[in-house]
């Protein structure tokens, strides 16, 4: 049903880089005068926004942002029961827009707002990790996250990215820091998921099908299935990432023989040495972590 502008709550970063995300917050400010506007003040206040935002009664949630803080944003709606739980809607302004893309939905600002004043919406499934010990083994800490989970490599790449270079060329930035941390070596990573056990240096876990933008790392995965895809890649020197970015990029590499790709309701990643997890695309916890799905615990709004 078509959604009142009053009640809507729009969180956003007020310092969000570049002249190109500024613009883009301006025209959202004009298109939906009559919502609520609630900056962030600092990493973490989106959750904190969202959640208070759905026990005031607001209907629809609006994360204007990129793939962080819609992460917050989905986190903090999480915190309420189902039952008082505001539908989520998705303005993209970050750089790769991955749970954007994902939802089919426009890239453009305008688009986006028209798509949430319809108010048609989608039942979505949403990822849960716990650290340590997992669920069975007495709690640790509980996170939730909308497209994707990782382990090794790509976590690892986030942990030390240099900020001032991510300003400068941005999503290349990854691109290099992720060639570093691989020749600084990678931890041997353990996977279990019920009676499945295998190893590898970097695993992703995924809620839907696309990575780092549009590419297909989960070609099966839907966000409505209630399960995740696994894809651990064993090898973990350069000439391995090398060899298997092409094949990510043409959605290829799950034929490869030193690439593993199932599906799991629930999965573990352990490791002897240090290794950093990340949910979408913001670093978390290190391994030992566990990781779940909460089969349609979230409504979205689509086209």
């Amino acid at each position: 049903m078509p959604q009142t502008v009053a009640d809507t709550c729009i969180i956003f970063n007020p310092t969000a880089r570049g002249d190109r995300a500024q613009a883009r917050l301006r025209q959202l400010r004009e298109l939906a005068g009559g919502a609520t506007f609630l900056p962030t003040k600092e990493a973490g206040h989106a959750a904190a926004l969202a959640e208070q935002a759905a026990r005031d009664g607001c209907g629809t949630v609006v994360a204007a942002g990129g793939d962080g803080t819609i992460n917050e944003v989905v986190n903090g709606l999480m915190r309420v029961p189902s039952d008082a739980r505001p539908r989520l809607g998705v303005v993209p302004v970050g750089t790769a827009n991955v749970y954007a893309r994902e939802l089919g939905l426009p890239l453009f600002v305008d688009a986006a707002w028209r798509v949430i004043a319809a108010g048609h919406e989608r039942r979505v499934d949403v990822g849960v990790a716990r650290a340590g010990g997992g669920e069975r083994a007495g709690g640790g800490e509980r996170r939730y996250f909308a497209q994707l989970a990782g382990a090794g490599f790509d976590a690892m790449a986030i942990a030390t990215l240099d900020l001032k270079l991510k300003k400068q060329i941005n999503w290349l930035s990854y691109v290099i820091n992720g060639f570093r941390t691989v020749a600084r070596g990678l931890p041997r990573l353990t996977i279990t998921a019920g009676d499945r056990r295998c190893e590898g240096c970097f695993v992703f876990v995924g809620n839907g099908r696309f990575y780092g933008g549009s590419y297909r790392m989960f070609p099966e995965a839907r966000l409505d299935d209630g399960m995740l895809e696994v894809c651990v890649f064993e090898g973990g020197r350069v000439l391995d990432v090398l060899r298997y970015i092409p094949r990510v990029l043409t959605a290829s590499h799950p034929k490869l023989a030193d690439v593993h790709y199932f599906r799991a309701r629930q999965v573990r990643v352990e490791s002897p040495q240090p290794a950093a997890t990340e949910l979408d695309g913001e670093l978390w916890k290190d391994c030992p972590a566990e990781f779940s799905v909460e089969p349609g615990a979230l409504r979205v709004v689509v086209t």
